[in-house]
């Protein structure tokens, strides 16, 4: 670890919002993890003090106070070395996490159009939809590669994926392409 890593300002979130009814509580910390927060305990979260963290957790303290919670953020830095490797190292497992879990629907995306190619169904309607789950798996690539700070080795393995799944559909679209555009079969009778 370098100095400046041991130096690196983390904003921290202490989080209070009221028991009932529970979907406010369940939204913000949905909310916490899709920002990229890390759970410190007992309603308090952790985030480097990095400008693209700064959006999501103003979201967060809106919608706390929306549920008549309360929320109080603080600027922090770890004490010594060993809490900042720490609360890197939490950091850096829930993005490690989040990478797994996106190579995870890299494959089930690979896996869809396996099945397509399968069963010939080569129609420009699947091939929109198929463009729509890359396209979904492209914003989520760019929203963890953006909190992706300390850029976890996961992190570079998801990119590699990515590139494989636009690569399987570049070769689906040609496949749709020649099957819709295919001179219609002729009868040698009807000649």
């Amino acid at each position: 670890m370098t100095v400046g890593e041991q130096e690196l300002a983390w904003l921290t979130m202490v989080v209070r919002v009221p028991a009932n009814p529970s979907r406010h509580r369940v939204a913000v910390w949905r909310e916490l993890r899709r920002v990229g927060a890390v759970p410190l305990g007992g309603g308090t979260w952790a985030a480097p003090a990095a400008p693209v963290f700064a959006d999501g957790l103003a979201k967060v303290a809106d919608m706390v106070r929306r549920a008549d919670g309360h929320v109080l953020t603080l600027d922090a830095r770890p004490h010594s070395a060993a809490d900042a490797q720490i609360l890197m190292a939490e950091f850096n497992a829930a993005r490690a996490a989040e990478w797994t879990e996106f190579v995870s629907e890299c494959d089930k995306f690979d896996i869809e159009i396996a099945k397509e190619r399968r069963i010939g169904k080569l129609t420009v309607a699947e091939l929109d939809e198929e463009e729509h789950s890359l396209d979904r798996l492209r914003r989520w690539w760019r929203d963890l590669k953006a909190r992706d700070i300390f850029a976890v080795t996961e992190g570079v393995d998801a990119e590699e994926r990515l590139k494989r799944c636009i690569d399987t559909l570049d070769a689906y679209a040609d496949e749709v392409y020649r099957a819709v555009h295919a001179p219609l079969a002729r009868n040698d009778a009807d000649a």
